[in-house]
């Protein structure tokens, strides 16, 4: 019997590297002959890189970059396939959320300059395809400070440059395109449909959970209806209310405007880069899950994305996750035949967080025990 782990991250508890041996190391005690093969998933968020360079042949690429904040550096890097000529920049690792205490949050001061860092450095490899995660993000600049590092001018009134972080998109006036700019195509993976600007825009819907108060959300908001404005003037794009674009604090628009970047799914897209269909056309089984298995994970999720391409190829579905928050009627609606809970209804969330090591490798157990036995 053939077995493809795929899980993605429990966040703040396990990488998806992680939970794959867990469940690997579980089955393989109640099942030693079962063949297993290990693929940890992402959906274009935290945990890309390191999942793609688990499942597929790639290097690591070490850079020092501008962190969040403008005054920080970070020790940073990209993911290189040589095979396929492609670069993987996953954004949060320059200007991630994940690199700022919380009293350092403030997406009038933070920005995506080191991203753009890594997505010049990148080209020095000459690419023929750089693919953009834009999960995780800490900031809501509209990709204007990654523009910047890739040599693009935003000038205010009086043609000076405009600081980095969102508190000056306000007074941007006039950009200027490099003269030379020679990037491939850029895809960003990108799993939602935000427009740029608006109650569902990028500062109102992301803005607080990056440090935004209610004063600071409708200044960015103002700041990213005046970058679209000159770029549709003076680039002659309209980014406002292009579905997707308010991804990543509008970086998603950004990359749209300055790189010519197209929106692609975040799953599909690494998906079909890790050669993950292939091995799933032979499974038995294909297992997958996540921290929590709830609505979200139906649409654009990891989970969904793994049931998808696993149903096309025959093979049964388990999800193994944290919390399974789905009934059963909708889960079986994309072919799972079973999901299966580490944290049991007596016990709370701190403690199944604590001890999610012990409860993945019991429900990988349960789930072997009533199918592979």
């Amino acid at each position: 019997m053939k077995i493809i782990i795929v899980m993605d991250s429990f966040k703040g508890s396990l990488t998806a590297a992680a939970a794959c041996k867990i469940i690997a190391k579980a089955i393989t005690g109640l099942a030693p002959n079962a063949r297993i093969s290990i693929k940890p998933m992402a959906d274009g968020g935290e945990g890309t890189s390191q999942a793609m360079l688990t499942a597929s042949v790639g290097k690591w690429c070490r850079r020092t970059v501008t962190g969040p904040l403008p005054e920080m550096k970070v020790r940073a890097g990209f993911a290189w396939f040589a095979e396929k000529r492609t670069a993987l920049v996953e954004m949060a690792k320059a200007s991630g959320l994940e690199l700022l205490t919380k009293s350092q949050c403030n997406p009038l001061k933070t920005t995506t300059f080191g991203a753009g860092e890594l997505i010049k450095s990148s080209i020095k490899y000459n690419p023929q395809k750089i693919l953009l995660a834009v999960g995780g993000s800490a900031t809501v600049d509209g990709g204007v400070g990654a523009a910047m590092a890739l040599g693009w001018k935003f000038l205010d009134k009086k043609g000076q440059t405009v600081p980095l972080g969102g508190a000056g998109l306000l007074k941007i006036d006039r950009i200027i395109k490099p003269e030379k700019l020679n990037l491939p195509p850029v895809e960003v993976l990108c799993d939602v449909d935000n427009p740029l600007c608006g109650k569902f825009g990028a500062a109102a819907v992301y803005g607080p959970q990056k440090g935004a108060t209610p004063s600071m959300a409708k200044q960015l908001d103002k700041g990213l209806e005046n970058l679209a404005k000159v770029v549709k003037r003076d680039l002659g794009r309209d980014i406002k209310d292009f579905a997707g674009a308010g991804a990543a604090g509008g970086l998603s628009a950004g990359a749209i405007a300055f790189m010519n970047a197209r929106l692609v799914s975040g799953i599909e897209t690494i998906i079909a880069q890790s050669g993950l269909l292939n091995e799933i056309r032979t499974a038995d089984w294909v297992i997958t899950g996540e921290g929590s298995f709830d609505s979200q994970s139906l649409h654009g999720k990891v989970v969904s994305g793994i049931s998808k391409a696993a149903r096309s190829s025959g093979a049964r579905i388990a999800v193994l996750a944290g919390q399974v928050r789905v009934a059963e009627k909708e889960y079986k609606k994309l072919g799972i035949e079973i999901a299966i809970a580490c944290k049991k209804p007596d016990m709370s969330c701190d403690y199944a967080i604590e001890h999610v090591h012990k409860l993945l490798g019991r429900a990988a157990m349960e789930f072997a025990a009533k199918y592979l036995q």
